[in-house]
């Protein structure tokens, strides 16, 4: 396939020093992590037999949260109508019962929830987008995104709302599925050794009943490595992408450890036919980890939160790296998670008012088991205070919790947190949801 016309050049630089550049808005109130108040954790997935994991949440207004994730024999949903202090009984997607995974929320300006998730059906791997006009009451349309051709590999998506209607939908896509070489973790989930992977967006105007084309947004189709793409979609239309890509050889389609790519489109459409990694000289993303390895995010003025996480000889290490010029510049990157191990750290971020962000991952490193931590960040002063534990137990390290977690802002600074874990004597994971007011 041609390779999108880029509209410019992205040159992805240092800026050291960031933090101390004086605010270009008004001042607001910055929140601090000490004394952050933390409504008890409730099982949202209560009711779904077997294990629930991978949970994703978006909220809208005036109160309204929504939470997707496997589990309810296919894609598991639910909704709070009072900013997650509650949660209505959960139900299963339309759609998606049977073999589904990786869900994906968004909600446009008009208030319509969008579930997406991964099918696979014949011989196709492909996404799906259950729509609801009620504020998740039911979902009444279910549209499939099928793949030019039968026999392809196909993977995680994430789904973004846009100005007018307009859907952005990003996924792993590979011509064959039988190229594909799976690494699967004990207690986790499975990650690529080798095989046609790419990362792929596609645009829709009509709710997602009908998509344009697949654009890649990395060079070497069909060998261009890259797998997981969050996306963030700006007011004024641009697309931001942060995605994973790995070194793929031609002849066997081996992949070799990785790093993060930043992508932007003024329009969604046309993309920068050279995107670079973000830090390389911090680390790799290794073959072996499971879990979803990069976040991005933006604040009320438009500032780009970058995290992902490494892997290496001196452990498995969180960061954070921000932007002030839509992803041209970024700072240097700032260790997230203290702790010094090699367990998973789940690294993801919520923008908040103008120049602060959430931070929040989900590691096995600093306790007996799964725990989730959020702490809050100032472009201005850096971190706020200490991290809290969010989750109040700790989840079961031989169980599953999911790739990612939830996390959305709501009015007034809180944040609402939904994560799978495995707590107490459970053998499944269930979804667990709480507030935090920093």
């Amino acid at each position: 396939m041609a390779a999108a016309v880029a509209l410019s050049v992205l040159t992805l630089a240092a800026v050291p020093g960031c933090t101390a550049a004086p605010a270009s808005h008004p001042a607001v109130r910055v929140p601090s992590a000490t004394g952050s108040r933390i409504t008890p954790a409730t099982d949202i997935s209560a009711g779904c037999a077997g294990n629930s994991s991978e949970v994703e949440e978006a909220f809208a207004p005036p109160g309204y949260v929504y939470a997707d994730w496997i589990g309810c024999g296919g894609i598991g949903f639910a909704r709070s109508a009072d900013s997650g202090r509650q949660f209505g009984a959960p139900m299963t997607v339309p759609g998606s019962r049977g073999f589904s995974w990786d869900p994906a929320i968004a909600v446009a300006a008009d208030g319509t929830v969008y579930a997406a998730f991964m099918r696979s059906a014949g011989r196709s791997s492909y996404p799906v987008i259950a729509l609801s006009h009620d504020h998740g009451a039911t979902f009444t349309q279910v549209h499939e995104d099928l793949p030019p051709e039968p026999g392809n590999w196909g993977d995680r998506d994430f789904i973004a709302a846009g100005r007018g209607g307009q859907l952005f939908l990003t996924w792993d896509y590979g011509p064959s599925a039988g190229a594909v070489r799976t690494l699967c973790a004990r207690g986790g989930s499975c990650s690529y050794a080798a095989g046609d992977l790419n990362v792929v967006i596609q645009a829709s105007g009509d709710g997602g009943a009908t998509w344009g084309p697949i654009v890649h947004l990395e060079p070497g189709f069909p060998l261009g490595g890259g797998y997981s793409a969050p996306l963030v979609v700006a007011p004024d239309g641009r697309v931001d992408v942060l995605y994973d890509a790995h070194p793929t050889d031609p002849g066997s389609d081996a992949i070799h450890p990785g790093h993060e790519y930043f992508t932007s489109s003024a329009d969604g459409t046309h993309w920068a036919p050279d995107p670079r990694p973000l830090w390389p000289g911090q680390g790799t993303l290794s073959l072996p980890a499971w879990w979803i390895d990069g976040d991005i995010s933006a604040d009320a003025a438009g500032n780009l939160y970058a995290t992902w996480d490494t892997q290496g000889i001196n452990g498995d290490i969180g960061w954070l790296t921000w932007s002030r010029d839509g992803g041209r510049t970024w700072s240097a990157p700032l260790r997230v998670t203290p702790d010094r191990d090699q367990a998973p750290h789940i690294v993801e971020s919520a923008g908040g008012q103008p120049g602060l962000a959430y931070v929040a991952w989900q590691t096995s490193g600093t306790g007996p088991g799964y725990a989730t931590y959020l702490r809050p960040f100032s472009l201005q002063r850096g971190w706020l205070g200490p991290a809290v534990k969010v989750s109040a137990d700790y989840g079961n390290i031989r169980i599953w919790p999911g790739d990612t977690f939830g996390m959305a802002r709501l009015p007034g600074g809180s944040i609402s947190m939904t994560w799978g874990s495995a707590v107490g004597t459970s053998k499944t994971s269930a979804i667990y949801a709480a507030v935090v007011t920093p």
